[in-house]
């Protein structure tokens, strides 16, 4: 007996064996990348979505530790992946560093050429964009060469908080401030806007973890994307976008 009309709309429409949705939580300075890999990821395995979520990685947490669903959760730093492990929000053994990057000052392509971070102090720079180091890593990234260089306090009156690395990034390419702390890898998303004038040494380097969450362990999905981002393909669409290998 062949089947009807009905049961043959119902099987079209029954999901692929294996098939699920992975969300994917990263930080900003993801973005662009994620979106590529994200991407790639689904042509080649169409029985899995990718849903992203870029905010800056302290926010993500406390998404996280609020209750949001979250397979898998890429930081900008170790300190807020640390947190979410201390918070149990984390399958530990999956916890891997993906890449790496630099942080670098950017003014406006036609702003004021400075030769050190001393050169902050004169009149010239009056507003400087500097992400919130309670939630945003590059904005702890810059407070921790501030500090050691004994001009956090001295330029308080200067900064401009910013929300996250990309908002840092519109308020320099728009002109809106003097000069701004990003990654690398933002600057040169608007190289025509900005001009990377200085690199700036941290004490610790820039390395992005990546982990599955705990809720995530039970999403087969998340172990596929994972092991996707260390492939050749999503390591070179990292790279494209100016992200550096792990040491």
């Amino acid at each position: 007996m062949k089947p009807g009309l009905p049961a043959l709309l119902l099987a079209c429409w029954m999901p692929l064996a294996g098939a699920a949705e992975i969300t994917l939580s990263a930080a900003a300075s993801l973005s662009n990348a994620f979106k590529d890999i994200a991407a790639a990821f689904e042509q080649e395995r169409p029985e899995h979505r990718v849903q992203l979520n870029f905010a800056a990685s302290g926010v993500l947490l406390q998404q996280m530790a609020h209750g949001a669903p979250v397979d898998i959760f890429a930081s900008a730093d170790q300190a807020t992946m640390d947190q979410a492990r201390d918070l149990d929000l984390l399958d530990n053994a999956s916890r891997r560093d993906f890449v790496s990057n630099s942080l670098v000052l950017i003014t406006p392509m036609n702003g004021q050429p400075l030769q050190t971070l001393e050169d902050l102090r004169q009149p010239v720079w009056q507003r400087i964009a500097v992400s919130n180091p309670d939630s945003v890593p590059v904005g702890r990234y810059s407070r921790d060469v501030l500090t050691g260089l004994q001009l956090w306090d001295a330029l308080q009156d200067k900064f401009i908080q910013t929300q996250n690395v990309r908002h840092s990034l519109d308020y320099v390419a728009r002109g809106e401030v003097d000069a701004g702390f990003v990654y690398a890898t933002d600057a040169a998303l608007m190289a025509d806007k900005v001009s990377v004038q200085l690199t700036v040494p941290t004490a610790t380097p820039v390395l992005y973890p990546v982990a599955i969450t705990a809720p995530g362990t039970h999403n087969p999905a998340s172990h596929d994307f994972i092991d996707y981002l260390f492939a050749p393909a999503s390591q070179a669409i990292l790279q494209r976008y100016g992200f550096g290998t792990v040491q």
